[in-house]
């Protein structure tokens, strides 16, 4: 009968009885830095999942955001966990993406948001949905093109 192999320890980490980490609705803020000046936040969430209202089954998005802050800006472990507090959720793209605007908009008060979600084929249909806020009143400074530049 062969031996059996060795066993060794394995340097497993424990689960935490609460994890350091969990979903959450509630988007931190902190005081933005250049309040005097217009710039634009972006983030980009690759991974969103949340799941069909009607079958249940995961629906995959990606994210793109665009932030033009005021006196606040969202922090970006809330944002992430906000992001992972809708894996559970049933709900429609149009819900989902339009919730994804009004929120930090009621965290943050900023001067611009556009959300723009590429929710991936499901039944061989694709869904693309963009959704903004603009505080009344305010308006884009106008783009400035300088000569080489090839970022436009």
């Amino acid at each position: 009968m062969p031996k059996a192999a060795p066993t060794r320890a394995l340097n497993q980490r424990a689960a935490p009885a609460t994890p350091p980490t969990a979903p959450s609705r509630d988007l931190q803020v902190f005081p933005n830095p250049a309040p005097e000046r217009d710039y634009v936040l972006r983030f980009d969430v690759p991974e969103f999942t949340c799941l069909c209202p009607l079958t249940g089954q995961p629906d995959f998005a990606h994210f793109e955001i665009e932030i033009v802050p005021d006196e606040l800006c969202v922090e970006l472990k809330s944002l992430k966990m906000y992001f992972w507090s809708f894996r559970d959720e049933g709900a429609f793209h149009e819900k989902v993406t339009n919730a994804i605007v009004d929120d930090p908009v009621k965290a943050i008060a900023p001067r611009f948001v556009r959300v723009k979600a590429n929710w991936f084929v499901r039944g061989g249909i694709g869904t693309n949905i963009t959704a903004e806020h603009r505080r009344k009143g305010w308006k884009p400074a106008p783009a400035v093109d300088l000569p080489g530049d090839t970022a436009a």
